[in-house]
């Protein structure tokens, strides 16, 4: 199960947010107003609203941060690594965010899961947060099954000193000298970028057209772009989101 999932993860992670914010069907109280509200705050009050903002604005925040660490990290990596459906046994990577936690893409997707999730509804939100940590805890499980039986010691060795998901202040590992990459890292993390400034623009308006818009205007052109790519090294395009 966890080798399938992980195969068809980009599908697996968008029929979540799909069924997750498609919860307003079930209850459409969004869990951000509601829980200003359950805190006290008076809606109708001229506050209230500068309240809302500043919840979607930590959201938007956390968007940010999830797109910078996962560009930081596929800096390291390319983006046939990053998208490929099986798990990548042949080096281990040490520098960049690795030297710091084991899964800094995951942990990206985490924080970019928690920070939308605060634009979906109460039942949402727990449908998201709790759904996102299963599907990832369980793509880090086949992903460290892999690494451990192709990799031995040598992953054993990393296993034990850097941390699975809380990330370490100070580097755990030497760095192994490997260049960062920085114009595929931003291109193959463009998707997380779109999200990012769709997130920011909402908490200033509190527009869902505009958080829609420019969500389907950034992908389509991120998907252009990953076409062009692909037509260039003769490959077919991957998937336009998050693989992991």
């Amino acid at each position: 199960m966890k080798g399938f999932l992980f195969r068809h993860r980009f599908w697996a992670i968008a029929a979540l947010i799909f069924a997750g914010f498609s919860c307003y069907w079930l209850d459409p109280r969004n869990v951000a107003v509601a829980a200003l509200e359950g805190l006290g705050l008076d809606p109708e009050s001229e506050a209230f609203g500068a309240w809302v903002r500043a919840a979607f604005g930590f959201g938007a925040l956390l968007g940010l941060l999830a797109a910078c660490l996962r560009t930081w990290a596929a800096a390291y990596l390319t983006s046939d690594v990053v998208r490929d459906p099986s798990v990548r046994t042949e080096s281990l990577v040490a520098d960049g965010p690795y030297r710091h936690v084991r899964n800094p893409l995951y942990l990206g997707l985490l924080l970019l899961t928690f920070g939308s999730a605060l634009a979906a509804s109460r039942l949402g939100f727990a449908f998201l947060t709790v759904g996102m940590t299963a599907l990832t805890l369980a793509f880090i499980s086949h992903e460290e099954e892999g690494l451990a039986t192709a990799r031995g010691a040598g992953y054993d060795a990393y296993r034990r000193a850097v941390p699975r998901l809380l990330p370490s202040l100070r580097p755990r590992v030497p760095p192994s000298g490997r260049r960062p990459r920085w114009g595929q890292a931003f291109a193959g993390e463009s998707f997380f970028w779109v999200f990012a400034l769709a997130g920011a623009a909402f908490a200033l308006t509190l527009d869902g057209r505009v958080f829609g818009g420019i969500c389907v205007g950034g992908m389509g052109l991120h998907w252009l772009s990953a076409l062009a790519w692909a037509r260039r090294k003769g490959r077919p395009p991957a998937s336009p989101g998050p693989s992991r």
